[in-house]
């Protein structure tokens, strides 16, 4: 069996199985690399190697986590709950419910619209907004995989459709792994192509919304809304907290650094009183402890993908695709779609896909005679399959950290499995439409 198959196989299973995520990619990095044709040290050589390039993403992300609690202490967010829940208890409770539900899901699914486009913090604003609403989702008994598949629609579909923020980045990182590949571009072509793909993802999200979880769910709540009514928010701390924000996101957008821009907004807060010096400490621990998980995954996941790539079973399991399907371009695309889904749910990050399949995929849809748009349209679809649905991406674990946070929201069951058959169905079936379609 190829090691790419093998290895994906044996974190999925794991990770279905409720082995913690961590140790599921490192079993299956070092079954990967033994069945690849690497010794068992050459294999955690190579996996070790790989870990420095997720310790960026991890610091990013306990920086981020710190300076969202920090928000969070000095009462912002209760003020969004509060106005729900004046929405729940005015007269006509059914009605009112029902507003509020969708008030929510609006609201939360234009934040993370915002956050890959027009305000690029990603998944920052999860631990600041949903951990003090969800005793309101619970109130509601909203399901929370509703929830998670709103927020990984909005932190996924806005980057791979528009050519601002984070889908600046992603488009740059497509067109010029495809140039290196031997196919120049014009990236306004990648929205024109990337267009059906994500209508997919929207067909997936109604259904996710409409059918799949409108029945509710009963959850316990650990807060009281009592509690919660007696938390305040004073004018200063609403003022400071708007010029922290408005800090973190200048300076993030300036340095292109995540690190930085949290550690802007968090100085913002100390130097104006927002948050107290001797409690600190304490905050900024708590919210660095909230994101350790997404840490450990994303520097995980990197060791991971090392592993694949040393093995160079990559190339081989497309070839193999090229040899099977030759002449049938149809069942060719279709199955170097089911490979990028392979790569990328063990990746974790379509970021990180692009470059290992665009050197293989590009001259290989050149050779079944797609055009250009077509093939746009299959390197990105195949890079972005399984952000939307694999255990190590930031786009699934994002909301399982801001559901989770008393313990009622599986990582794998509540969020993985939701995403992945809502987005990454449908995406592979739009994805593929778009290929033939485009020619």
């Amino acid at each position: 069996m190829n090691a790419v198959i093998l290895a994906v196989l044996v974190m999925l299973v794991l990770s279905l199985l409720r082995v913690n995520v961590v140790f599921a990619l490192l079993i299956g990095a070092l079954a990967g690399g033994v069945i690849g044709g690497l010794s068992f040290m050459d294999t955690i050589t190579a996996f070790t190697e790989g870990l420095g390039a997720g310790a960026t993403i991890a610091l990013s992300y306990a920086m981020l986590g710190g300076f969202a609690v920090a928000i969070s202490r000095t009462g912002i967010p209760e003020l969004l709950v509060q106005g729900v829940l004046k929405v729940v208890n005015k007269d006509g409770k059914t009605s009112r419910e029902g507003l509020a539900r969708a008030l929510i899901i609006f609201a939360l699914l234009s934040m993370a619209i915002l956050s890959q486009n027009a305000i690029p913090i990603h998944i920052a604003f999860i631990p600041l907004l949903v951990p003090p609403i969800l005793h309101i989702l619970n109130e509601l008994r909203i399901d929370r995989r509703l929830i998670a598949a709103v927020l990984t629609f909005g932190l996924t579909a806005p980057y791979i459709l528009l050519p601002y923020g984070f889908g600046l980045i992603f488009h740059g990182i497509l067109a010029t792994q495809m140039e290196l590949a031997g196919l120049t571009i014009d990236i306004a072509d990648i929205p024109r192509a990337m267009a059906l793909p994500v209508a997919g993802l929207a067909v997936g999200l109604i259904i996710a919304v409409f059918f799949s979880y409108r029945k509710p769910r009963d959850y316990q709540t650990a807060v009281t809304i009592e509690e919660t009514q007696k938390k305040k928010a004073s004018t200063k701390d609403v003022i400071v907290t708007v010029i922290a924000l408005a800090a973190a996101l200048y300076a993030q957008i300036e340095t292109n650094s995540m690190i930085i821009g949290a550690l802007a907004g968090i100085v913002v807060l100390y130097v104006f009183g927002a948050m107290k010096w001797r409690e600190a400490d304490d905050v900024l621990t708590e919210g660095m402890r909230m994101m350790a998980f997404i840490g450990f995954v994303m520097i995980t996941a990197n060791g991971f993908a090392s592993v694949i790539q040393a093995t160079g079973a990559v190339e081989p399991l497309v070839s193999s695709v090229s040899e099977l399907f030759a002449g049938n371009r149809a069942a060719a695309a279709l199955m170097m779609l089911v490979v990028g889904l392979v790569v990328t749910m063990g990746i974790g990050s379509s970021f990180a896909t692009i470059p290992i399949i665009a050197a293989i995929f590009v001259p290989l849809a050149m050779e079944f005679g797609f055009s250009t748009t077509a093939i746009i349209a299959l390197i990105g679809t195949a890079g972005a399959l399984g952000d939307a649905g694999s255990p190590a991406s930031d786009s699934t674990l994002g909301p399982t950290a801001g559901l989770n946070v008393d313990g009622q929201h599986n990582h794998i069951w509540d969020t993985v499995v939701p995403t992945f058959i809502h987005y990454n169905i449908p995406l592979i079936i739009f994805g593929w439409a778009a290929v033939m379609l485009l020619g």
